[in-house]
């Protein structure tokens, strides 16, 4: 199953961590369809791999992964594993809470056109049937995690990762950001997605890994795609991508999913994010066996109350972001304790609680708002703040 907290509260991550520059570089080329020697980029994504593999070991990580290194965003990615997508979207519009401070633009602008970095803006769009192609990139994945977990744990006197896992995209999010310009409907397209991203989440689960389902649509969307619309519309898409998920994990064990939301990993003023009260009833409809949770940003950190006024279900753990990605402060380790000792009072066992971080570092190249050195850092104050939270509460 989805490790829970036993003798002591475990700590993992939402799944991108840091890239090397070097790496970084191919991966934006990668991205833009730009001419690339793909054995040089297999060698990096190997080195980088082992490296990120060993450093989460190393700074305290439990539950561990590949840290993304191999892809160039956490969805677009999707465009070169299957069939269907070309061309370039049109320009999104802006989310709700950015549109309303064109200050914040400004700056925001200013500070990312002097690197490297993947496009988010005009990714590739539906143009023709989305088909899954071949397995030979996820299973090159499981391969490299598996074999750098192994590595790290026997250079690490046998004691390595007590459980590893991958990340996929929700079909919702792929959807939503990558336009639908060949389905007849929203809902035909992430049918359409979800069945293609199936062959991902079989294939990881299979190999014994743990599948992580990257879901910010699930929240984020409410800013983005619905914000002039009604709350009902919203969380009636929320229940369509949910029902797409349960038919993509049909037959695999729940207890070795986990599903990630949030609303958006981002350094903006959140001013008109979807209230987790809302969203929790349709977020327990998903077939997984743990929820990660962003709990440590200054919009969301007080919602650990909904927890107790409608309680997590039996078969669930909840993977707790109490370490912001957005911000270069380091949290102090009793801030952490304590917002793990908050959660666990709500959620009444602390067993079911893990120590996590609100979103990854890195969830696109040349995307993060955290300096490399200092996102480790705060990955050592996540293990101090849980083994703070596990003497007082286990």
């Amino acid at each position: 199953m989805v490790l829970a907290s036993q003798n002591r509260i475990l700590t993992t991550h939402a799944g991108s961590l840091p890239r090397p520059p070097a790496l970084a570089a191919v991966l934006a080329r990668l991205s833009r369809h730009e001419e690339i020697d793909s054995e040089a980029l297999a060698q990096l994504v190997e080195t980088s791999v082992a490296d990120v593999v060993a450093h989460q070991l190393e700074v305290g990580i439990d539950v561990g992964n590949d840290g993304e290194q191999g892809r160039e965003s956490f969805l677009t990615y999707v465009q070169h594993r299957m069939s269907g997508f070309g061309g370039a979207g049109e320009v999104p519009r802006v989310w709700r809470d950015v549109a309303d401070f064109p200050g914040f633009i400004e700056m925001r602008r200013a500070q990312r056109s002097s690197h490297e970095r993947v496009t988010l803006v005009r990714p590739p769009m539906a143009v023709g049937e989305v088909r899954y192609l071949d397995t030979a990139a996820i299973d090159a994945e499981c391969d490299r995690l598996t074999a750098a977990a192994g590595a790290a744990g026997a250079a690490a006197g046998g004691i390595g990762l007590a459980e590893t896992f991958l990340t996929v995209p929700s079909p919702g999010i792929v959807a939503t950001a990558m336009a639908n310009r060949h389905y007849p409907t929203m809902e035909d397209y992430v049918g359409a997605v979800a069945e293609a991203l199936a062959t991902e989440y079989r294939r990881i689960v299979e190999r014994g890994i743990v599948l992580q389902i990257d879901a910010p649509d699930l929240a984020m969307e409410r800013h983005g795609w619905f914000a002039e619309r009604p709350l009902a519309d919203f969380l009636a898409f929320v229940d369509m991508v949910v029902t797409a998920i349960n038919r993509a994990v049909s037959g695999l064990d729940a207890e070795r999913i986990r599903l990630h939301v949030c609303w958006g990993n981002y350094g903006g003023p959140h001013v008109h994010d979807v209230a987790l009260a809302d969203l929790l009833g349709h977020l327990y409809e998903a077939r997984v066996g743990g929820l990660l949770l962003s709990m440590a940003n200054p919009r969301h950190e007080h919602e650990y109350h909904e927890l107790s006024r409608n309680p997590l279900p039996e078969n669930m753990v909840l993977a707790a972001g109490v370490i912001d990605t957005t911000t270069n402060y380091v949290e102090h380790p009793e801030v952490v304790a304590e917002r793990l000792e908050r959660v666990a009072t709500a959620v009444g066992d602390p067993r079911r609680v893990l120590a996590c971080t609100d979103c990854g570092f890195d969830t696109a190249v040349g995307f993060g708002e955290v300096a490399a050195d200092i996102a480790w850092e705060k990955l050592r104050a996540l293990r101090a703040g849980a083994d703070l939270a596990t003497s007082r509460l286990l």
